[in-house]
């Protein structure tokens, strides 16, 4: 069967059209700045090995779903010949609240259950929503099936989860540890325990989703019982523009000095502070961080550049003996996402001086572990724990997940 896999952002539209029979993509692309006075599709034919991008008027995400339709039956850019192959639709949302602890197929109960998600991550919810209203309308009866980054997280134990507030206010307001990059975590874990043996009992396995925004998670018997993220994605590691773990008194304390209001400081925290906070303004872009490091200290960006990516791989480091700690033990430490699977340097440094916990990397492994689309060990052969680089491949769950929940209803092509 065909599978559309969406994943909508405030104002983009990710999508990628699969093949369960070998779990292939034809076809791939997004549509960006929805809304603006320009929109941009940038879409790629797979089969052909053809790109085309341009400029285009997309004013809203049910205008972005009816473009994608459009683009992949086109006769030259498309890769089928009507919508009518197009069999179900897999959606990647970031936060399913408390509501949802696996994938679902979509009815109106969902959707108003989605629709009350909104408080937890309105920029993402929002949109969302819009893509799941666009495919309705766009291609009414086709099913469609949520898949929640949230999901794979549920199974933490409440002393995993729960914040040490007053115990009203998690029955109130449903405060808790959610985490995020589940898909992520959950497909390089699966991969990890196959390297391992295929059976997941017995496991534990560190994954670390190092990118722009970043997650590490303890997978004991292929379960998540502990993640950095908590109840937003601010919380955990410094990131590109997130401060990560901080002393809740320093809010209120900024709040104070600077005269800003819960908004504003919300804003300050998410989009201010990670690299392009300790970097002044520099960059929050790793790969430009590391351009300066690389150039020594003779340029003036370097001591801060340097401090920032330093302040991430200890926090790294801290995550993994912390839950080598909780799962008493440790096969394996996984890389994955933007920074883990091309920044040969960060995971080198992560690495270093972990003999403790029996972890070595070959270095000639990890420097080839760089822009590869392949899974590649870099643990040295002497070292204890696997140390394995997996590209991540988040669209493939929702396409799985999409399949198991809609076989029954069109039957497998």
């Amino acid at each position: 069967m065909k599978i559309l896999v969406v994943n909508a952002g405030s104002s983009s539209l990710k999508y990628q059209l699969f093949d369960t029979a070998d779990y292939s993509v034809s076809a791939k692309g997004i549509c960006e700045r929805i809304g603006e006075p320009v929109g941009v599709l940038d879409h790629k034919n797979l089969k052909k090995d053809t790109r085309t991008k341009k400029n285009m008027s997309i004013p809203t995400h049910t205008d972005a779903i009816r473009i994608v339709i459009d683009t992949l039956t086109d006769p030259e850019l498309g890769v089928i010949a009507s919508m009518d192959e197009i069999q179900a639709i897999g959606h990647r949302v970031v936060h399913g609240g408390f509501y949802f602890s696996e994938s679902v197929l979509v009815d109106d109960e969902v959707i108003a259950k989605l629709e009350k998600c909104y408080d937890f991550a309105p920029l993402h919810t929002g949109a969302h929503l819009q893509a799941l209203y666009g495919c309705r309308e766009v291609m009414p009866g086709v099913p469609s099936v949520l898949v929640f980054d949230t999901a794979f997280h549920q199974t933490m134990a409440p002393e995993a989860y729960m914040y040490a507030l007053p115990y009203g206010m998690y029955e109130k307001y449903h405060i808790r540890r959610y985490g995020a990059h589940g898909t992520s975590h959950r497909y390089v874990s699966g991969e990890m325990i196959r390297i391992l043996g295929g059976k997941a009992e017995g496991t534990k396995i560190v994954t670390c989703h190092i990118g722009n925004g970043s997650s590490i998670s303890a997978v004991k018997d292929g379960k998540i019982i502990d993640t950095s993220m908590g109840f937003t994605p601010l919380a955990g590691v410094l990131m590109g523009t997130r401060c990560g773990d901080i002393d809740p008194a320093i809010v209120p304390y900024i709040m104070k000095k600077e005269g800003m209001t819960p908004d504003q400081v919300d804003t300050f925290m998410n989009k201010k502070c990670g690299y392009i906070g300790l970097t002044e303004g520099f960059s929050s872009d790793s790969r430009d961080l590391e351009d300066v490091i690389a150039e020594g200290p003779s340029n003036p960006h370097y001591e801060k550049c340097n401090l920032a990516v330093d302040m991430l791989k200890h926090q790294i480091k801290k995550f993994i003996g912390g839950y080598a700690a909780i799962m008493d033990g440790l096969d394996a430490v996984v890389f994955t996402a933007g920074l883990g699977e091309n920044n040969p340097r960060l995971r080198e440094i992560v690495c270093a001086d972990m003999d403790y916990f029996g972890i070595r990397i070959d270095p000639v492994q990890n420097l080839k572990a760089f822009r590869q689309p392949n899974i590649i060990k870099i643990s040295s052969e002497d070292s204890r724990v696997l140390v394995y680089v997996i590209p991540t491949d988040e669209e493939k769950v929702i396409c799985r997940d999409t399949e198991r929940l809609t076989a029954g209803l069109c039957g497998r092509k």
